[in-house]
């Protein structure tokens, strides 16, 4: 325990079953946005585009199948 009282919860290195739904977010992301990108000619630009892709296309057109086929937004 910490000063505040939270714990830390990880398992051995290389696990990603501590994080599994960040871990898949993070896969999406490259796989949709990043990769398909051929280069970000600044870091206002790369932020700019990472935003848009989350708060417009993310969270609010894409659906996902562990929310029953629907958006983020349309599930909330």
């Amino acid at each position: 325990s910490d000063l505040w009282g939270f714990l830390q919860s990880m398992s051995r290195k290389g696990n990603c079953y501590d994080n599994a739904a960040m871990e898949s977010f993070f896969s999406t992301l490259k796989i949709e946005l990043v990769y398909a990108q051929e280069v970000y000619l600044t870091r206002d630009i790369a932020r700019a585009s990472l935003i848009d892709y989350i708060e417009v296309f993310y969270n609010r057109q894409r659906i996902h199948t562990s929310l029953g086929n629907k958006s983020p937004a349309k599930f909330e």
